[in-house]
């Protein structure tokens, strides 16, 4: 996986901007440790930091067509991975079509030469990358079909910038860091579902997932090249779970291509216990070794009672699964000076407030992996696809006027100054959002009541719960190098399992069921049964101290930034009181309100945040 950034400009010469050009693409220098390149000419400066996977000799980006020619028909520079392009690569070379390397990023500039923005329609896998059309003068943005791999954009007075993070583009200096009304509904009252498109920073867009950006020198435009779509679902129970089995099993066999080591995230759940077990299967067919699995704890994780989200332990199903299935297994504790250590690191991963120690944990598992392995495939999206997640059997949730997961929930927007509430007015904000989402909803003709609340509920969790998500796992990994590849997210079966009725999808109401009994055969009964248990947050007593005398700290600074936004004495009455603050997160966690509260304040500094 890499890292790609860039300027168009219809009036500055860009030859002359290498400085500034490879400024942002050093910014993105932990997505691609291992190579960088830089591509100008006139209107068009493109930046590529490499992580190397597959054909790692020959796959320099960025990929120029044709590199001898004075003016190339077409520049690439990706990041991703296409799980089809041997396939594609065998249909172009019979349309008349030369390889200079075995890389899928040359499949992908040969393809869009083929068939022009059309050719994202046949790709499967997970991609973000800006292709330069030099004879054109056109650049296209495109992402994935789920947005597993994150692109942003800025368009300013005469051009666009854009980088795989904000950080590429904030290297930049006609990009200012500011924060609107929209930007601080977005940190506050929807963190736990962010608008698609929205990127914080005023002024900052994200290409959308299954979508493409066209710019030229007239216009900028973006084009939807993938949704999904209702239709009536006619195969019978064992029909689907064949089809789903089937369909999980390429998708775990594809994505096990690499050029360099491989592993999977191992939680003792039946989802990545499910990836587990076919990748090993998979494995035993080419004749490789066993799998490489890696699993997160605490210490004093086993004195924590469990609740509502966290229902159980995962080392006693981890050990479960690794027994059966037959991994070289390793459990990353993580200590509660390395969560503290870590806190910065993740910040600037994400470019904004996060999730606090989840964030923490994740990265210092992630750079434990890295030690020994370059790509991991994790269980991601199995809940939103199979209905996993409480709130799709909680009566009140389902029936509530809102986003289900926030039904009963408050958020940090409570703490607000009343003067910025009454601009932002996060209320409002959210109800508007709630609308817009369902009117996206790809409808089936005559499906009404529980069936069609259903339908809407995992739209969405497809498309306003999953993408936090999944930008948490992206921007986390690949702070630290690593490519986390999702099999769940695999288009295909994500199209299959859409029109899958909630009776089969849950058959006698078991959370997963289809799922659950596709893999039956694959897993230990305690494993492929576990009740849903969701990622472990710590028990650490530290952390939460530390994190609440750095609160007393901000509430004693008069500049402390946080202030312009958060209402000071709220914060003081709840410290005070020994309440919890507002969480971003919808697991429960009384450090998370605390939390995003520093990390607000870490984040207005350290970036150097105006308020608009």
């Amino acid at each position: 996986m890499c890292g790609v950034t860039g300027w168009i400009d219809w009036k500055t010469d860009l030859r002359l901007q290498e400085r500034t050009v490879h400024a942002m693409t050093d910014t993105l220098s932990c997505r691609g440790p291992d190579a960088q390149g830089v591509w100008l000419s006139r209107n068009a400066g493109l930046g590529h930091r490499r992580l190397s996977v597959i054909d790692v000799e020959g796959g320099v980006q960025p990929l120029v067509d044709n590199p001898g020619a004075d003016e190339p028909a077409a520049v690439l520079a990706y990041n991703g991975e296409l799980y089809n392009y041997q396939e594609l690569r065998q249909e172009l070379s019979s349309l008349g079509h030369g390889f200079r390397t075995r890389s899928d990023t040359e499949v992908v500039l040969r393809a869009h030469l083929q068939w022009g923005a059309d050719a994202a329609r046949r790709f499967n896998g997970i991609f973000a990358y800006a292709l330069w059309n030099a004879r054109r003068q056109e650049l296209l943005l495109v992402r994935d079909h789920l947005g597993i791999k994150p692109l942003y954009w800025h368009a300013h007075a005469t051009g666009v910038l854009f980088g795989s993070e904000p950080k590429a583009v904030l290297a930049n200096p006609l990009f200012r860091a500011e924060l609107d009304a929209e930007g601080i509904a977005e940190l506050f009252a929807l963190p736990a579902a962010p608008t698609a498109g929205h990127g914080i920073f005023r002024g900052l867009r994200e290409v959308r997932p299954g979508h493409l950006v066209t710019v030229t020198r007239t216009a900028t435009r973006e084009q939807r090249y993938w949704q999904l779509e209702s239709s009536p679902h006619t195969d019978d129970p064992d029909v689907t779970r064949g089809t789903v089995r089937e369909l999980l099993a390429d998708t775990v066999e594809r994505q096990l291509l690499s050029d360099v080591p491989l592993c999977t995230l191992l939680s003792g759940g039946v989802d990545s216990s499910a990836i587990t077990a076919l990748a090993a299967e998979a494995q035993e067919r080419a004749g490789h070794g066993k799998v490489t699995t890696y699993s997160v704890d605490f210490p004093g994780s086993s004195d924590r009672a469990p609740d509502a989200w966290r229902t159980s332990l995962d080392a006693p199903y981890v050990k479960a699964a690794v027994e059966h299935i037959g991994t070289l297994h390793t459990s990353v504790v993580v200590p509660d000076d390395d969560l503290l250590a870590a806190r910065d690191a993740v910040l600037r991963a994400r470019d904004r407030p996060g999730w606090g120690e989840m964030d923490a944990s994740l990265h210092l598992l992630f750079r434990e992996v890295r030690r020994r392995s370059t790509v991991a495939l994790s269980g991601e999206a199995a809940d939103e696809l199979f209905g996993g997640y409480p709130y799709f059997h909680d009566p009140a949730a389902l029936a509530a006027d809102t986003f289900p997961w926030l039904h009963g929930r408050t958020t940090p927007a409570a703490l607000l100054r009343p003067d910025v509430r009454a601009e932002v007015r996060p209320d409002e904000y959210t109800a508007e959002a709630y609308r817009r989402s369902l009117a996206e909803v790809p409808r089936l003709a005559g499906e009404q009541g529980a069936d069609r609340r259903v339908r809407e509920i995992f739209h969405l969790a497809l498309t306003r719960w999953l993408p936090p998500l999944l930008d948490r796992v992206d921007r986390v990994s690949m702070s630290v190098g690593l490519e986390v590849r999702v099999p769940f997210c695999d288009h295909r079966l994500v199209e299959y399992v859409w029109n899958v009725p909630w009776s089969q999808k849950a058959p006698g109401g078991r959370p997963k069921g289809l799922l659950r009994d596709a893999v039956r055969d694959l897993l230990p009964p305690q494993v492929t049964d576990r009740p849903k248990s969701g990622y472990p947050s710590t028990p650490a007593v530290r952390y939460t101290e530390v994190l609440t005398a750095r609160a007393h700290e901000l509430l004693a600074d008069p500049d402390s930034p946080v202030f312009e936004l958060v209402d000071r004495a709220a914060v003081r009455r709840a410290l005070d009181e020994g309440r919890p603050l507002p969480s971003p997160r919808t697991a429960p966690n009384p450090v998370g309100g605390l939390d995003h509260l520093v990390q607000v304040d870490e984040w207005l500094r350290a970036y150097r945040v105006s308020l608009r």
